[in-house]
């Protein structure tokens, strides 16, 4: 049996397979590596951002993109999940409940956030059996 992949918060030497899980991510745009940069250092430099990796001895396997930030209609503080990534080999293996498990922890204490939330194209069925519970539609409108 293979051991558990580690979590840790990212660095930002992390930044080139992070780059590639994010590309494979991606359905509605395509990372492009200059802005890819930057984002992950704003990232990286905020606190209320959360950048959680999982990595084993041959890298990293997935991450977790989440931030807090204080909403009127929760009376505080929410946790949100911006992008969620398993490797194809590490998925049914716990690891995004880990993920998740990780980053609900992160904004329960350190922000006191009153709940998480989470937009998803195709991941239904996993948020669901972690507990999630549909809540609203997602609408987007393209600025650029």
């Amino acid at each position: 049996m293979r051991p558990e992949p580690a979590l840790r918060t990212a660095s930002f030497a992390d930044a080139e397979q992070l780059f590639g899980m994010a590309r494979l991510l991606a359905t509605s745009a395509t990372p492009r590596r200059e802005a890819f940069t930057q984002v992950l250092a704003d990232i990286l430099d905020d606190p209320n951002r959360y950048l959680i990796v999982a990595e084993t001895d041959s890298g990293l396997v997935g991450y977790l993109y989440g931030l807090t930030h204080p909403a009127f209609h929760a009376n505080g503080n929410i946790g949100w999940v911006e992008e969620l990534y398993v490797d194809p080999g590490q998925r049914g293996t716990g690891l995004g409940r880990r993920l998740m498990e990780r980053f609900e922890e992160c904004a329960r204490h350190t922000a006191d956030a009153r709940y998480v939330a989470v937009a998803t194209r195709r991941a239904d069925d996993f948020y669901r059996a972690i507990g999630y519970a549909e809540s609203a539609t997602y609408y987007k409108k393209d600025l650029r």
